[in-house]
Protein backbone atom coordinates (compact mmCIF):
# COMPACT_ATOMS: atom_id res chain seq x y z
CA UNK A 1 0.00 0.00 0.00
CA UNK A 2 2.78 2.45 0.92
CA UNK A 3 4.61 1.61 -2.30
CA UNK A 4 1.47 2.26 -4.36
CA UNK A 5 0.92 5.62 -2.72
CA UNK A 6 4.52 6.65 -3.39
CA UNK A 7 4.29 5.48 -7.00
CA UNK A 8 1.23 7.63 -7.64
CA UNK A 9 2.34 10.66 -5.62
CA UNK A 10 2.71 13.67 -7.93
CA UNK A 11 5.44 16.25 -7.42
CA UNK A 12 6.94 19.28 -9.19
CA UNK A 13 10.66 20.11 -9.26
CA UNK A 14 12.21 23.51 -9.96
CA UNK A 15 15.93 23.82 -10.63
CA UNK A 16 18.76 25.51 -12.48
CA UNK A 17 22.52 25.40 -12.85
CA UNK A 18 24.90 27.97 -14.26
CA UNK A 19 27.81 26.14 -15.81
CA UNK A 20 29.56 26.36 -19.22
CA UNK A 21 28.09 23.93 -21.75
CA UNK A 22 30.04 23.24 -24.90
CA UNK A 23 27.19 21.55 -26.82
CA UNK A 24 23.72 22.79 -25.84
CA UNK A 25 22.01 20.71 -28.51
CA UNK A 26 23.59 17.47 -27.27
CA UNK A 27 22.39 18.27 -23.75
CA UNK A 28 18.91 18.99 -25.12
CA UNK A 29 18.71 15.65 -26.90
CA UNK A 30 19.86 13.80 -23.78
CA UNK A 31 17.37 15.65 -21.56
CA UNK A 32 14.56 15.11 -24.07
CA UNK A 33 15.11 11.37 -24.16
CA UNK A 34 15.48 11.14 -20.38
CA UNK A 35 12.32 13.11 -19.56
CA UNK A 36 10.25 11.32 -22.22
CA UNK A 37 11.33 7.90 -20.96
CA UNK A 38 10.09 8.82 -17.48
CA UNK A 39 6.78 10.31 -18.62
CA UNK A 40 7.60 13.78 -17.32
CA UNK A 41 6.03 17.05 -18.49
CA UNK A 42 7.12 20.64 -18.06
CA UNK A 43 9.68 23.08 -19.45
CA UNK A 44 13.46 22.89 -19.67
CA UNK A 45 15.70 25.54 -21.20
CA UNK A 46 19.32 24.88 -22.10
CA UNK A 47 21.78 27.62 -22.99
CA UNK A 48 25.56 27.92 -23.37
CA UNK A 49 25.73 28.94 -19.70
CA UNK A 50 23.53 26.25 -18.13
CA UNK A 51 20.13 24.67 -17.61
CA UNK A 52 16.82 25.83 -16.12
CA UNK A 53 13.78 23.64 -15.66
CA UNK A 54 10.52 22.83 -13.97
CA UNK A 55 9.05 19.37 -14.39
CA UNK A 56 6.09 17.49 -13.02
CA UNK A 57 5.47 13.78 -12.66
CA UNK A 58 5.35 10.88 -10.25
CA UNK A 59 7.73 10.86 -7.29
CA UNK A 60 9.67 7.76 -8.46
CA UNK A 61 10.07 9.15 -11.99
CA UNK A 62 11.30 12.52 -10.76
CA UNK A 63 13.77 10.84 -8.41
CA UNK A 64 15.18 8.91 -11.37
CA UNK A 65 15.40 12.10 -13.40
CA UNK A 66 17.24 13.92 -10.61
CA UNK A 67 19.67 11.04 -10.14
CA UNK A 68 20.44 10.80 -13.88
CA UNK A 69 20.79 14.56 -14.34
CA UNK A 70 23.21 14.89 -11.43
CA UNK A 71 25.55 12.39 -13.10
CA UNK A 72 26.50 15.05 -15.63
CA UNK A 73 29.57 16.79 -14.10
CA UNK A 74 28.26 20.33 -14.51
CA UNK A 75 24.91 19.44 -12.94
CA UNK A 76 26.04 17.43 -9.91
CA UNK A 77 25.46 20.31 -7.48
CA UNK A 78 22.00 21.33 -8.71
CA UNK A 79 19.66 22.35 -5.89
CA UNK A 80 16.30 20.77 -6.78
CA UNK A 81 13.32 22.46 -5.12
CA UNK A 82 10.35 20.13 -4.58
CA UNK A 83 6.66 20.97 -4.20
CA UNK A 84 3.38 19.08 -4.26
CA UNK A 85 1.76 18.51 -7.63
CA UNK A 86 -1.43 17.14 -9.15
CA UNK A 87 -0.09 15.63 -12.36
CA UNK A 88 -1.86 18.32 -14.39
CA UNK A 89 0.54 21.25 -14.00
CA UNK A 90 1.90 21.04 -17.54
CA UNK A 91 0.12 20.08 -20.78
CA UNK A 92 3.25 18.75 -22.47
CA UNK A 93 7.02 18.42 -22.35
CA UNK A 94 9.05 21.25 -23.90
CA UNK A 95 12.85 21.19 -23.97
CA UNK A 96 14.53 23.98 -25.93
CA UNK A 97 17.91 25.56 -26.49
CA UNK A 98 18.19 29.34 -26.16
CA UNK A 99 20.89 32.01 -25.88
CA UNK A 100 19.83 32.87 -22.30
CA UNK A 101 18.38 30.87 -19.43
CA UNK A 102 16.33 33.91 -18.43
CA UNK A 103 15.47 36.44 -21.12
CA UNK A 104 17.15 39.57 -19.79
CA UNK A 105 17.92 40.52 -23.38
CA UNK A 106 21.67 40.74 -22.85
CA UNK A 107 23.51 37.39 -22.83
CA UNK A 108 26.79 39.26 -22.35
CA UNK A 109 25.64 40.45 -18.91
CA UNK A 110 26.80 37.30 -17.17
CA UNK A 111 29.98 35.28 -17.10
CA UNK A 112 29.88 31.77 -15.72
CA UNK A 113 32.46 29.21 -14.68
CA UNK A 114 32.16 25.80 -13.06
CA UNK A 115 31.18 27.47 -9.79
CA UNK A 116 28.29 29.43 -11.30
CA UNK A 117 27.80 33.13 -12.05
CA UNK A 118 30.95 35.22 -11.68
CA UNK A 119 30.60 38.42 -9.59
CA UNK A 120 26.96 37.96 -8.66
CA UNK A 121 25.30 38.61 -5.33
CA UNK A 122 26.27 36.68 -2.22
CA UNK A 123 24.14 33.59 -1.62
CA UNK A 124 22.51 33.51 1.80
CA UNK A 125 20.32 30.79 3.29
CA UNK A 126 16.82 31.55 4.63
CA UNK A 127 18.00 31.67 8.26
CA UNK A 128 20.76 34.11 7.23
CA UNK A 129 18.10 36.35 5.68
CA UNK A 130 16.40 36.61 9.06
CA UNK A 131 19.72 37.15 10.86
CA UNK A 132 20.61 39.98 8.48
CA UNK A 133 17.27 41.68 9.10
CA UNK A 134 17.63 41.22 12.85
CA UNK A 135 21.09 42.77 12.87
CA UNK A 136 20.62 45.56 10.31
CA UNK A 137 16.89 46.31 10.76
CA UNK A 138 15.20 48.75 8.41
CA UNK A 139 18.50 49.34 6.63
CA UNK A 140 17.92 46.05 4.77
CA UNK A 141 16.07 46.31 1.44
CA UNK A 142 14.17 43.39 -0.10
CA UNK A 143 14.29 43.78 -3.89
CA UNK A 144 11.83 41.81 -6.03
CA UNK A 145 13.46 40.12 -9.02
CA UNK A 146 10.19 39.04 -10.64
CA UNK A 147 7.70 40.62 -13.02
CA UNK A 148 5.64 43.20 -11.14
CA UNK A 149 2.35 41.32 -11.51
CA UNK A 150 3.71 38.39 -9.49
CA UNK A 151 4.16 40.65 -6.47
CA UNK A 152 0.45 41.50 -6.46
CA UNK A 153 -0.34 38.29 -4.57
CA UNK A 154 2.84 37.77 -2.57
CA UNK A 155 6.09 39.54 -1.67
CA UNK A 156 8.52 40.19 1.13
CA UNK A 157 7.23 42.80 3.55
CA UNK A 158 8.07 46.37 2.52
CA UNK A 159 9.90 45.12 -0.57
CA UNK A 160 10.88 47.29 -3.50
CA UNK A 161 8.91 46.05 -6.50
CA UNK A 162 10.41 47.36 -9.77
CA UNK A 163 8.00 48.44 -12.49
CA UNK A 164 8.80 45.68 -14.97
CA UNK A 165 6.54 43.54 -17.14
CA UNK A 166 9.22 41.09 -18.26
CA UNK A 167 12.78 40.22 -17.28
CA UNK A 168 13.98 42.15 -20.35
CA UNK A 169 13.00 45.38 -18.58
CA UNK A 170 15.36 44.95 -15.63
CA UNK A 171 18.61 46.29 -17.06
CA UNK A 172 16.96 49.52 -18.20
CA UNK A 173 15.08 49.76 -14.90
CA UNK A 174 18.28 49.45 -12.85
CA UNK A 175 20.10 51.94 -15.10
CA UNK A 176 17.24 54.47 -14.81
CA UNK A 177 18.65 55.85 -11.56
CA UNK A 178 15.45 55.12 -9.59
CA UNK A 179 17.33 52.96 -7.12
CA UNK A 180 20.68 54.76 -6.91
CA UNK A 181 19.85 55.88 -3.36
CA UNK A 182 20.00 52.21 -2.34
CA UNK A 183 23.53 51.55 -3.59
CA UNK A 184 25.10 51.69 -0.13
CA UNK A 185 22.43 49.64 1.65
CA UNK A 186 22.26 45.85 2.07
CA UNK A 187 19.96 44.55 -0.67
CA UNK A 188 18.38 41.08 -0.66
CA UNK A 189 17.18 40.14 -4.14
CA UNK A 190 14.57 37.42 -4.38
CA UNK A 191 12.60 35.50 -6.99
CA UNK A 192 10.72 32.20 -7.25
CA UNK A 193 13.54 29.66 -7.27
CA UNK A 194 16.61 31.86 -7.42
CA UNK A 195 17.62 31.93 -11.07
CA UNK A 196 16.45 35.43 -11.94
CA UNK A 197 18.36 36.80 -8.95
CA UNK A 198 21.57 35.20 -10.19
CA UNK A 199 21.43 37.59 -13.14
CA UNK A 200 19.74 40.54 -11.43
CA UNK A 201 22.27 40.58 -8.59
CA UNK A 202 25.11 40.51 -11.14
CA UNK A 203 23.51 43.41 -13.02
CA UNK A 204 23.26 45.40 -9.77
CA UNK A 205 26.82 44.65 -8.64
CA UNK A 206 28.18 45.75 -12.04
CA UNK A 207 26.28 49.03 -11.69
CA UNK A 208 27.67 50.01 -8.33
CA UNK A 209 25.42 48.41 -5.72
CA UNK A 210 27.89 47.57 -2.98
CA UNK A 211 26.18 44.92 -0.83
CA UNK A 212 23.92 42.60 -2.80
CA UNK A 213 22.56 39.26 -1.61
CA UNK A 214 20.33 36.60 -3.11
CA UNK A 215 18.28 34.02 -1.26
CA UNK A 216 19.61 30.53 -1.85
CA UNK A 217 16.70 28.54 -3.25
CA UNK A 218 14.58 31.64 -3.70
CA UNK A 219 11.14 32.22 -2.26
CA UNK A 220 10.40 28.50 -2.52
CA UNK A 221 13.16 27.57 -0.07
CA UNK A 222 12.43 30.47 2.29
CA UNK A 223 8.72 29.65 2.35
CA UNK A 224 9.40 25.97 2.99
CA UNK A 225 11.40 26.87 6.08
CA UNK A 226 9.35 29.68 7.57
CA UNK A 227 5.89 29.33 6.04
CA UNK A 228 4.01 32.49 6.97
CA UNK A 229 6.01 33.15 10.13
CA UNK A 230 8.89 35.02 8.49
CA UNK A 231 9.27 38.11 6.33
CA UNK A 232 7.32 36.73 3.37
CA UNK A 233 3.58 37.34 3.10
CA UNK A 234 0.95 36.17 0.67
CA UNK A 235 0.98 33.50 -2.05
CA UNK A 236 3.69 32.56 -4.53
CA UNK A 237 2.80 32.87 -8.21
CA UNK A 238 3.85 29.83 -10.28
CA UNK A 239 4.21 29.50 -14.05
CA UNK A 240 2.06 26.39 -14.35
CA UNK A 241 -1.58 25.39 -13.98
CA UNK A 242 -1.47 25.83 -10.19
CA UNK A 243 -1.00 29.60 -10.74
CA UNK A 244 -0.23 30.10 -7.02
CA UNK A 245 0.86 28.11 -3.98
CA UNK A 246 0.65 28.84 -0.25
CA UNK A 247 3.24 27.91 2.37
CA UNK A 248 0.76 27.25 5.19
CA UNK A 249 -2.92 27.24 6.04
CA UNK A 250 -2.49 30.73 7.52
CA UNK A 251 -1.47 32.48 4.31
CA UNK A 252 -2.56 36.11 4.19
CA UNK A 253 -4.42 37.14 1.03
CA UNK A 254 -2.82 40.42 -0.06
CA UNK A 255 -4.01 40.56 -3.68
CA UNK A 256 -6.88 42.86 -4.63
CA UNK A 257 -9.49 42.20 -7.31
CA UNK A 258 -8.90 44.55 -10.24
CA UNK A 259 -12.64 45.17 -10.57
CA UNK A 260 -14.02 45.47 -7.03
CA UNK A 261 -10.95 45.63 -4.80
CA UNK A 262 -11.86 42.63 -2.64
CA UNK A 263 -9.18 40.21 -1.44
CA UNK A 264 -8.09 37.51 -3.89
CA UNK A 265 -5.01 35.59 -5.03
CA UNK A 266 -6.55 34.20 -8.21
CA UNK A 267 -5.27 35.28 -11.62
CA UNK A 268 -7.46 34.56 -14.64
CA UNK A 269 -6.34 34.31 -18.24
CA UNK A 270 -7.66 37.03 -20.52
CA UNK A 271 -10.41 35.58 -22.74
CA UNK A 272 -9.06 37.39 -25.81
CA UNK A 273 -7.36 34.68 -27.88
CA UNK A 274 -4.38 36.81 -28.91
CA UNK A 275 -3.79 38.17 -25.39
CA UNK A 276 -1.45 36.59 -22.84
CA UNK A 277 -2.33 38.91 -19.98
CA UNK A 278 -3.47 37.82 -16.54
CA UNK A 279 -6.28 39.54 -14.66
CA UNK A 280 -6.50 39.37 -10.86
CA UNK A 281 -10.17 38.75 -10.07
CA UNK A 282 -12.26 37.53 -7.14
CA UNK A 283 -14.69 34.66 -7.72
CA UNK A 284 -17.71 36.95 -7.98
CA UNK A 285 -16.19 39.26 -10.58
CA UNK A 286 -14.81 36.31 -12.54
CA UNK A 287 -18.37 35.09 -13.15
CA UNK A 288 -19.01 38.06 -15.45
CA UNK A 289 -17.61 37.31 -18.95
CA UNK A 290 -16.96 41.01 -19.60
CA UNK A 291 -14.46 41.06 -16.71
CA UNK A 292 -12.43 38.29 -18.30
CA UNK A 293 -11.66 40.35 -21.38
CA UNK A 294 -8.62 42.60 -21.13
CA UNK A 295 -9.82 46.20 -21.44
CA UNK A 296 -6.67 47.81 -20.09
CA UNK A 297 -2.94 47.06 -20.03
CA UNK A 298 -2.06 44.08 -17.86
CA UNK A 299 1.27 42.47 -17.10
CA UNK A 300 2.19 39.73 -19.57
CA UNK A 301 3.17 36.36 -18.20
CA UNK A 302 6.23 34.99 -19.96
CA UNK A 303 5.39 31.37 -20.73
CA UNK A 304 9.08 30.52 -21.06
CA UNK A 305 10.00 31.89 -17.63
CA UNK A 306 10.64 29.22 -15.05
CA UNK A 307 12.09 30.54 -11.82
Amino acid sequence: MEFTRGKNLQKVILYYAFTPLEDSEAIRLWQQGLAESLGLRGRVIIAPHGINGTLGGSLPSLKKYVSATKKYPGFKSIDFKWSDGTGKEFPRLSIKTKTELVAFGSPQEIVVDRNGVVNGGKHIKPYEVNKLVESRGEEVVFFDGRNAFEAKIGRFKNAVVPDVSTSRDFVQEIESGKYDHLKDRPIITYCTGGIRCEILSSVMVKRGFKEVYQIEGGIVRYGKKYGDEGHWEGSLYTFDSRMAINFSDKTKVIGECEKCGSATKDFRNCSTASCHSLILLCDSCAKLPSNLSCTHENAEANSELIG
